[in-house]
């Protein structure tokens, strides 16, 4: 097959007729909605298979996906349903094809975040993308992108699209699909228009399911589903499922420490625990942490529910704990939550949910602490301390320390934790006055 640029392009094309085959089935299925992370962390929203006469693309969207160059979007569709086997092996999907774009002869082109989504929600939810542009428009390009494609046998494949512009310059997009008998086929054009962006950043919705489980049987169905390929998985829900569904906290105070990396929360934990004669609990506990770097190298859905499951069984040893004497716990859901949110939303800030959405707020099932302090250092004194630690770091701690914007969703997010919300605490003066902040708070929170 030959390959042209528009406005050539529809004489090589292959049109579908009745449905279209878009991102989002139904009887007349609605136009796929695109989002995608710009330099500078912000997000271009515009939508493919409607016609808007006369609207151009986003400037700063068109200059990514036009001419000169050549942009594809690949987008990883959840199997119809669903449900969490189908939403794992989608994210596990979407991981690998990340790998793979990083390596071999694709690895000069430049990726960018993108998901693919319907306006106003619908069954398939949101598709976890990205966009891969090759500023040289190499015909070798395509070429290895439809073979890495055809390499994935088993249905649903992560969905090709490839974006050409004509010389009145309007973009459009075309699709990319496997026919039996008659190899790959593009389907399209469809033209490429802006779309308003949503009063809610689209992957929210999402949440619930995909990394901050509101319940426990959420992110326990998620291993679950991992039982198959990860044998640790197995071993988790055992000791999840000894630990009784509904615990209360006894008399005496639970006291939760938060903070990024390197604020002193090692060193703070057990002198708390060590002036008031408490316990020093932490999460994930110690009776799974030996798997924590396996579920660390896993996708986000995973990873959190990993962690998830942690609070459940924290949470047991904290009903039993503070029976006899208080509890100072080492992380605990905040933390769960915050890394979830920060690393799904895509762009800066102002796409985090607002302040008071439901997603801030504790599990309603999950055993709630007394008082929740948060350990805040600048970034200057936080990468200081990193770097004299020289420990190894997870992912998202890597992360914090090179993406500033990432820091600042991290921190936001905590800082509109609800029930129990976040106390400030700052961690920058010397030990004993840190020490001597995080006690008088506990005094005054706790009697």
């Amino acid at each position: 097959m030959a390959f042209a640029r528009l406005p050539r392009v529809p004489l090589l094309l292959v049109r579908l007729s009745g449905q279209r085959r878009g991102a989002c089935a139904g009887t007349m299925a609605p136009p796929r909605c695109f989002a995608l992370e710009l330099p500078g962390c912000t997000l271009a929203h515009f939508v493919v298979g409607t016609d808007v006469s006369g609207a151009r693309p986003d400037p700063r969207a068109a200059a990514l996906l036009g001419p000169p160059g050549r942009s594809y979007s690949l987008c990883v569709p959840v199997a119809p349903g669903g449900d969490c086997a189908a939403r794992v092996r989608a994210a596990r999907l979407h991981q690998r094809l990340l790998h793979q774009l990083r390596c071999g002869p694709l690895q000069r082109c430049e990726l960018r975040r993108l998901l693919c989504y319907c306006p106003g929600g619908g069954e398939d939810g949101v598709q976890r993308g990205t966009l891969l542009r090759d500023p040289d428009d190499s015909p070798d390009t395509r070429g290895a992108l439809l073979a890495l494609l055809g390499s994935y046998l088993e249905a649903p494949r992560p969905r090709l699209g490839e974006f050409v512009g004509d010389p009145r310059r309007k973009l459009w997009q075309c699709l990319w699909e496997l026919r039996d008998g008659q190899g790959w086929q593009q389907v399209g054009p469809e033209p490429v228009v802006p779309a308003p962006e949503p009063e809610l950043h689209p992957v929210v919705t999402d949440l619930p399911s995909s990394g901050v489980f509101p319940h426990r049987e959420a992110a326990r169905a998620v291993l679950e589903a991992c039982t198959p390929f990860i044998p640790e998985a197995r071993a988790v829900l055992d000791l999840v499922d000894q630990c009784p569904e509904h615990v209360q906290k006894g008399k005496f105070p639970v006291i939760v420490i938060e903070g990024l990396d390197a604020t002193g929360k090692t060193t703070v934990t057990q002198s708390v625990s060590d002036s008031l004669k408490a316990v020093l609990l932490k999460s994930p506990p110690d009776c799974i942490s030996q798997w924590r770097k396996i579920f660390d190298d896993e996708p986000t859905i995973i990873r959190r529910a990993f962690y998830s499951l942690g609070n459940y069984i924290v949470a047991s040893e904290i009903a039993k704990e503070s029976a006899k004497s208080p509890v100072i716990v080492d992380r605990y859901w905040h933390s769960t939550a915050t890394y979830a949110i920060a690393t799904e939303v895509s762009g800066g800030v102002r796409h985090l949910p607002p302040a008071h959405h439901p997603i801030y707020q504790w599990p309603a099932d999950l055993l709630t602490p007394d008082l929740v302090l948060l350990l805040t250092v600048s970034p200057e004194e936080r990468l200081k301390r990193l770097q004299a630690r020289g420990v190894d770091r997870t992912r998202e701690e890597a992360e914090l320390e090179a993406n500033s914007v990432f820091r600042q969703k991290v921190e936001v997010c905590y800082q509109r934790m609800e029930k129990p919300a976040c106390r400030m605490v700052d961690a920058s003066p010397s030990r004993e006055k840190v020490l001597q902040a995080v006690l008088s708070l506990i005094q005054d929170s706790c009697h």
